[in-house]
């Protein structure tokens, strides 16, 4: 690959000396993952590269940037100080949008350009602006005591559409009039917004779409009326917060959806027909390139079957495009992508065991892709030169990379990689194909974003994050260990892979403690290379005598359909398995102490904890479970419903899956943590388990994090939080082979 020269250079002044690496400084700014660049778009003409980045003086509040590609000319477009100063008041519906992209930042979070590419539109402190290009001036869409959600411009760029009290609204750009394209969202009816599942289980955070022709809006009528309401406690340090909310837990009832177009001329709704089963989900919906058809995505409520169906919006009349089916559950994606050529479409499917690409045409699916390997996704059609370009791992199921292959579907077997450097890699096409953005990072490289012609060719970096003398992670890099890499077999014969981090230091007698970081749950791949600031902790520990494992078991993603399906109705069982057969392959190295090794997780991970020390306490001596989810049943109907089908027709999965069953045989030592205004997992989750340990007479340690969500953001926190859990394990495993209290 040639040398790319550095367009942008965001490091330190001087170099530093050799430190140690500490749990403040993890967290504390500048990051030790140098340069970071958040939502780098290219403007519809390619010239530029747009992106969001922190300030110098507060790292979460972001700026709006660009960077010219011809001259690598580096600028402010928009400084949101110079907008809104000082806290945001966001809107409970806002906050929630935030946690479910766990997006923790202020000033302009988000942007969209206008298709013309002459203006940008961002939301700030609730309300909208509009940047112009030419002026360099930014002037306030909104301003209002109600908040602006979700907001767009319509195709031709001559309004802006957005979400305010539960309706849909567009602003004509040039009169500043604005129109109420509904008017009944009020309560539990909402109109043009994702409900709870859609933002964080289906990765849907919008409700409606334009039609290309720009003169009407397709749009999901949210009711929430058959959703239990139930009152949820946010406590924080100075108070407790009743929240009422309607959440659909594992077999409750969920929202109704009704799927309708409305005109921007006001006309009155036009609802379609979506069936006689009312309890299902619509995941998806997309307009052709021309607004004559328009396609929603039909999943049943047990997920064993998603349709794609087209409806013409004139006359309402349906058909079935594509129908998927499986024993098990039909996963979500985001590929399907119309061609301007003869009205076909690209379509993803696991139909063949592995997710690949396909080619609608004429009712018959033709694969563009094919083999033992795993699309990630679609990342851009090229029509004009028949190449179709995608994400995935063709060789190795550690590494993301790009790949192209040819539309008539001749190279489906043998796609050509684009990308050459080791590693992970995501990638952002300009409109025309010509160039993408690079987004790569590898376990020893922070990320950097560089500029490639679509061949792969590559052109600049934005951020070349180099490793010198002058980065901030330089002091640390003298103790950096790289892991190793390999294969176990389970014992269906599948390979499982792991990584493991082995001190530096001498080995003391006995062997090292061990610690197993776990997730183990579906929609999760650990064992990568690339980069990510949880190793940061991983090196800490590694550094102070730990070895540190991960291991991908079954059930985990990215390995094809039949390596996840294996925790069908079960959960916490395989998955278990495959951890104890790591833990046990670690113990037989020679180098670790087996009466001291140890697991932590988070969320799933901290149920994998739970179920690892209730069941499995003579492999694990210590374990830290973190916002564990311990009773099924109080999870989510999507996400729970998907794995275990629900509570009243897999009664005995759902008791299995639960850890309440087997705390009783808890041997070693726990450390529980969780948010105590946690809306994903619960806190309700740790309070039913922490009673039962206690009438059972476990013993065990408990840390809550008042007014903390499921993430646990927050400088402080997070400080404390590793500190506590750094703490708990020098104190069981740090300090020679232990004497747990429940043995």
């Amino acid at each position: 690959m040639k040398t790319i020269l550095p367009a942008i250079t965001l490091l330190a002044a001087a170099p530093l000396a050799a430190q140690p690496l500490t749990i403040e400084r993890i967290f504390s700014d500048p990051g030790l993952a140098g340069a970071k660049l958040r939502a780098p778009t290219f403007s519809p003409d390619g010239k530029l590269v747009t992106f969001l980045q922190g300030r110098s003086d507060d790292a979460n509040r972001l700026d709006l940037w660009a960077y010219d590609v011809a001259s690598g000319k580096l600028s402010r477009l928009v400084d949101s100080d110079d907008l809104h100063k000082g806290a945001e008041q966001l809107s409970d519906e806002e906050k929630a949008r935030r946690e479910r992209q766990r997006l923790f930042a202020s000033g302009i979070v988000e942007y969209h350009w206008s298709h013309d590419g002459k203006a940008l539109l961002f939301p700030l402190a609730g309300d909208l602006y509009y940047y112009d290009l030419a002026s360099r001036k930014a002037r306030q869409l909104t301003k209002t005591d109600a908040f602006e959600l979700d907001a767009k411009f319509s195709p031709d760029d001559k309004k802006v559409s957005f979400i305010r009290d539960q309706d849909i609204f567009v602003l004509d750009l040039a009169s500043g009039q604005e129109q109420a394209l509904t008017q009944d969202g009020q309560g539990p009816i909402k109109n043009g917004m994702a409900e709870f599942v859609a933002q964080e289980e289906m990765g849907r955070l919008t409700g409606y779409w334009w039609a290309p022709d720009s003169q009407q809006i397709a749009f999901l009528q949210v009711d929430e009326t058959p959703v239990p309401e139930v009152v949820r406690n946010e406590i924080y340090a100075d108070r407790i917060d009743f929240i009422q909310q309607r959440y659909p837990a594992a077999g409750d009832h969920n929202v109704t959806l009704k799927l309708g177009v409305v005109s921007i001329a006001g006309d009155q709704v036009r609802w379609f027909d979506t069936g006689d089963n009312k309890d299902i989900y619509i995941p998806r919906v997309a307009w052709s390139n021309d607004s004559s058809l328009l396609t929603y995505q039909w999943q049943s409520r047990d997920q064993h079957q998603l349709e794609l169906r087209g409806i013409d919006p004139k006359t309402g009349a349906s058909q079935v495009l594509v129908k998927e089916e499986a024993k098990t559950w039909v996963n979500l994606n985001n590929d399907l992508r119309f061609l301007k050529e003869d009205n076909s479409l690209i379509w993803a499917s696991e139909r063949s065991g592995f997710k690949h690409l396909y080619r609608l045409k004429d009712g018959a699916l033709k694969p563009l892709t094919q083999g033992d390997w795993q699309v990630e996704a679609l990342a851009k059609v090229d029509e004009a030169n028949g190449w179709l370009y995608f994400t995935g791992w063709v060789s190795d199921p550690k590494e993301r990379q790009l790949y192209r292959t040819r539309l008539d579907g001749s190279t489906a077997a043998k796609p050509q990689q684009v990308s050459v450097r080791p590693g992970w890699h995501a990638i952002s096409f300009s409109k025309d194909g010509g160039h993408y953005l690079d987004l790569y990072s590898s376990l020893d490289q922070p990320p950097q974003v560089s500029l490639h012609s679509s061949d792969g060719t590559p052109k600049a970096y934005l951020v070349e994050n180099r490793l010198d003398a002058k980065h901030p992670l330089a002091p640390y890099l003298k103790d950096w260990v790289k892991p190793q890499y390999g294969t176990l077999q389970a014992e269906d014969g599948k390979s499982l892979q792991y990584r493991v981090f082995k001190p530096s230091t001498p080995m003391p007698e006995g062997g090292y403690p061990a610690i197993v970081r776990v997730y183990g749950g579906p929609t999760a791949q650990l064992v990568v290379n690339a980069w990510s600031d949880a190793n940061l902790w991983t090196q800490y520990m590694v550094s102070r005598g730990y070895v540190v494992f991960q291991l991908d078991n079954r059930g985990s993603e990215n390995r094809g359909k039949a390596f996840e399906d294996v925790i069908y109705q079960h959960l916490g069982e395989i998955e278990l398995h495959d951890q104890v057969l790591g833990a046990n392959w670690l113990k037989a190295q020679g180098y670790v102490d087996g009466g001291r090794v140890g697991i932590y997780g988070h969320s799933y991970g901290g149920y994998m904890t739970l179920m690892a020390m209730f069941k499995a306490g003579d492999t694990f001596a210590a374990g830290v479970s973190g916002a564990p989810v311990t009773d099924w049943g109080l999870y989510d109907t999507h996400y729970t419903e998907r794995y275990l089908n629900t509570p009243q027709a897999n009664g005995k999965g759902y008791e299995a899956s639960s850890v309440f069953p087997y705390s009783k045989d808890l041997k070693g030592e726990l450390l529980i943590y969780h948010g105590m205004a946690d809306d994903n997992v619960l806190f309700t989750n740790t309070t039913k388990l922490i009673k039962q340990l206690q009438d059972q007479g476990k013993l065990f340690e408990f840390m809550a994090y008042p007014g903390a969500k499921h993430s646990l953001y927050g400088k402080e926190t997070r400080i404390h939080q590793y500190k506590t859990i750094t703490r708990f394990f020098d104190r069981t495993l740090g300090q020679g082979k232990i004497t747990a209290p429940n043995q």
